[in-house]
């Protein structure tokens, strides 16, 4: 299956409620990230993990596809 196909897939509704935890925390971490106001070294580095580990979960999750020969 190539790329396109699967991300055309339809995706399972526990990955697509990950996906949408995903596109959250991304936000949240990059919301902080591009604050004007001087943050803490610690939340900012946090902030940066988040933005990370938020968009990798997101695209996980979005690759994941439901397996229409085994139902």
């Amino acid at each position: 299956m190539g790329i396109v196909k699967r991300m055309r897939a339809p995706t399972p509704k526990f990955f697509r409620v990950l996906r949408t935890i995903g596109i959250a925390l991304a936000t949240a971490g990059g919301t902080l990230l591009a604050t004007p106001v001087s943050l803490p070294a610690l939340l900012l580095t946090i902030a940066g993990y988040a933005t990370v580990a938020g968009s990798v979960l997101t695209a996980v999750s979005q690759a994941t596809v439901v397996n229409e020969t085994d139902e």
